[in-house]
């Protein structure tokens, strides 16, 4: 149990449910108190801070080719067909 201490949340619903339900955000005490920040403000950034982490999170990793281990075997091989080849004819 905790006594005497009041926090101010904001919850934040999903922008794409997959990642999370809600995002909750504790509000430290001083920032409503004097530094011209409104409410809304708040309630803007975390909706916003909610929206980037679903966007970093889903994006899709860099694709890569299917044939990309064939290239490079084939490349591989080639290279040390050349040295090789140099090697053998000197």
């Amino acid at each position: 149990m905790v006594k005497g201490i009041s926090r101010r949340v904001i919850v934040v619903d999903s922008p794409d449910p997959r990642i999370f339900e809600q995002a909750i955000f504790i509000v430290r005490n001083d920032v409503l108190g004097g530094d011209g920040v409104t409410s809304r403000q708040l309630v803007d950034e975390a909706r916003r801070v909610a929206k980037n982490y679903v966007r970093v999170h889903t994006s899709k990793p860099a694709s890569r080719l299917p044939c990309a281990p064939l290239f490079w075997s084939a490349v591989g091989a080639f290279a040390l067909g050349c040295v090789w080849l140099t090697v053998f004819l000197l």
